[in-house]
């Protein structure tokens, strides 16, 4: 599977994930193995290699959920992506509210499967960018409330690896995330 793909379905992933207790968010990074390794094929170096299977999403969209989020603000996130001190250079890193909609592709990701992209409403309230050259990365305007910060690498086996971390942000607020592993 092309990179491109694989970032493209990290961002659909991440469109709004699980719903947490209030209270402080958990510290925590999760690495996630994801579709086939990364490798060229050198016998049919033209021919594209199937996406691995996706779960059905069970959970309909819930539009009213996402109709209170606010999708703009003043809260900004810089950090740096690295896997075993390697940079991630010129790879994408997805900030997604964390709601009810995707508590189902939380679940799944985190057992290493991948649900049907999300439902482009959800979409519209992921922000993405893509890091430099030394994996550093920073977006702005950002609403206060719950997200996911994600991004990934491919590792020293050809394999993608998405590394998550959950983050309360502030109006006003600049928060640094670094995702390494």
């Amino acid at each position: 599977m092309k990179a491109w793909i694989s970032l493209a379905l990290l961002g659909l992933l991440l469109s709004g994930c699980q719903m947490m207790e209030p209270g402080p968010p958990p510290e925590r990074i999760e690495i996630i193995e994801i579709g086939e390794p990364q490798r060229p094929d050198a016998e049919r170096p033209d021919e594209q290699r199937p996406a691995p299977p996706r779960v059905p999403r069970q959970v309909a969209f819930p539009a009213e959920e996402y109709a209170a989020l606010p999708k703009t603000g003043s809260a900004s996130i810089t950090g740096r992506l690295s896997l075993n001190g390697r940079p991630g250079a010129g790879e994408t890193i997805a900030v997604a509210p964390v709601t009810t909609y995707s508590a189902e592709a939380a679940e799944h990701a985190l057992a290493g499967r991948a649900v049907e992209p999300a439902d482009p409403r959800a979409r519209e309230y992921t922000h993405t960018t893509r890091t430099d050259g030394s994996g550093n990365f920073s977006l702005n305007g950002l609403p206060s409330g719950e997200f996911y910060v994600s991004g990934s690498m491919v590792n020293s086996r050809g394999e993608r690896q998405v590394i998550l971390r959950q983050v309360s942000l502030r109006n006003g607020q600049r928060l640094e995330v670094n995702l390494s592993r």
